[in-house]
């Protein structure tokens, strides 16, 4: 093909973006979620008619999201995100309690937000006409094009920018004939076929299955497995700083409007949710925010490059004593994630921390605690961790009446934090009021919430007094949450 005829081509493409094309069909947002056409799998069934009213009265907002590098991942144990900061923010002005699910790809969140699993979807999703016939869309967040992703010359680093220029594509009418992998169903399917048109030429489409995500290909293409594939251009940008190699500078759409999106029966959720991010966007804490995950290159590529750095294609570590916490969490019969969750929530994974009464290491132990169970040097992780374990196995035996394993782990743990004496008095208290003495959730639970209230710690079964209550419910809560998220993205075996 020569000069003249790929500038009449690259012409006739632009004239047919600008006049001939619906723009809505032509740009994904980060989220890739599919975009199909209507189908008895995509007719879905409104389950659920509760709006903000109904949100506020049970006090907690159910958010819907999916992992990737920048919505929601595992960092040094620790959950991270751009739309996770956000929820927790809106939550707080909400003032209700925060709850994500979080899925392992994006196919599910609109069939979850419409059957009810969910209160919103707070993942990017591009703002199509036959998605706004589905769900309603908050405020847009941001702005993205689609790019295609590509590698660089093997000896791009020497190369000035115009002589890389000439080794990669950047004038797509050259896609014709290559091989582009993109995930089946996607608007980068559409897009690659609405040029394929475009141009009067062939271009090898390539289908993944819905289960091989944009980051997926993106790494493959890293790797030499493939050569192309296209990517919203915020994800490849984030994952160009993991990947510096690759190329994420060919643009092949014009932008698309991103938001997040709730059910139509959720007007009042969809407004305030709307008027917040408006207001949210004005705030400094939101640029902090946004730079952190999509400006910040220094610091997004400190960790990815991280071995602790986790998402659904990026599994690593949670902690440098991983090893020590897989040993111990064996011997006492428990999954290392469970334990590496609470190892999280006392010390960061800090073998230094030392809290205000006096509990250092990894497990937070008191030193007569630490003695107790052979931790003469509280501060060496193995000794810390072992010693720890020791006392949960304790507690374990401590428990041992209540006879489901599950419901005997959150007494085990609320007892960590509190101590068993108040774990017991809550327990007297739900028998004496004709709540499950057994059961954790809504019934011991109750009650020691109940024991920093007078009527309550001066009744006549309670031996130990007044506790600050939320304290431990919380702590189990916080646990086992972060134990749920260490499952879904790590395997039992590194």
């Amino acid at each position: 093909m020569n000069n003249r005829t790929k500038l009449l081509l690259s012409l006739s493409i632009i004239i047919s973006l600008l006049y001939g094309c619906n723009p809505t069909k032509k740009a994904e947002s980060y989220s890739e979620e599919k975009q199909t056409p209507p189908t008895p799998e995509n007719e879905i069934i409104f389950e659920s008619n509760q709006d903000l009213e109904d949100i506020k009265k049970r006090g907690k907002l159910i958010a819907l999201t999916a992992y990737s590098s920048t919505s929601y991942y595992l960092y040094k144990g620790q959950t991270m995100g751009y739309e996770f900061e956000l929820l927790k923010r809106l939550a707080e002005d909400l003032e209700v309690d925060l709850k994500v699910i979080v899925k392992t790809n994006t196919d599910s969140l609109r069939n979850a937000l419409l059957k009810g699993e969910g209160d919103i979807i707070a993942y990017g999703l591009a703002i199509t006409k036959d998605r706004q016939e589905i769900v309603d869309f908050t405020s847009p967040l941001m702005q993205v094009k689609q790019v295609l992703v590509q590698r660089k010359p093997k000896n791009w680093k020497s190369l000035p920018l115009h002589k890389i220029d000439k080794h990669v594509i950047r004038n797509v009418v050259d896609l014709k004939d290559k091989e582009v992998h993109v995930r089946e169903n996607t608007p980068y399917q559409l897009r690659l076929e609405n040029l394929e048109n475009e141009m009067g030429e062939d271009i090898k489409i390539v289908l993944e299955g819905k289960n091989v995500s944009t980051e997926e290909l993106i790494h493959r293409v890293a790797e030499g497995q493939i050569d192309y594939t296209i990517a919203d251009e915020n994800i490849a940008k984030v994952n160009n700083t993991y990947y510096p190699h690759l190329d994420t500078k060919t643009e092949i759409s014009f932008p698309q409007r991103i938001a997040w999106a709730t059910r139509k029966q959720s007007p009042l959720l969809r407004e305030s949710v709307s008027h917040w991010l408006d207001s949210m966007k004005k705030t400094t804490d939101y640029y902090v925010i946004y730079n952190k995950y999509f400006k910040n290159t220094r610091a997004q590529s400190k960790r990815f490059d991280s071995k602790f750095f986790n998402t659904v294609e990026h599994r690593g570590l949670l902690s440098k004593y991983d090893q020590i916490i897989k040993e111990q969490a064996d011997i006492i019969g428990w999954d290392w994630r469970l334990l590496a969750s609470l190892v999280y929530q006392e010390s960061r994974f800090d073998p230094h921390a030392k809290s205000w009464v006096g509990a250092v290491g990894l497990m937070q132990l008191m030193p007569a605690t630490a003695k107790q169970f052979g931790a003469h040097n509280p501060r060496d992780p193995h000794q810390n961790v072992k010693a720890g374990t020791k006392y949960l196995k304790f507690l374990e035996k401590y428990w041992d009446e209540i006879e489901d394993e599950d419901e005997r782990v959150k007494f085990m743990l609320a007892s960590y934090n509190a101590g068993q004496g108040h774990v017991k008095d809550a327990q007297r208290l739900a028998a004496k009021f004709n709540h499950d003495p057994n059961v954790w959730d809504g019934n011991v639970e109750k009650y020691m919430l109940l024991k920093s209230h007078k009527q309550y710690y001066r009744d006549e079964v309670v031996k130990f007094g007044y506790a600050r209550g939320k304290e431990p419910v919380n702590y189990v809560q916080s646990i086992l949450g972060r134990y749920k998220r260490y499952i879904e993205l790590l395997s039992i075996e590194k």
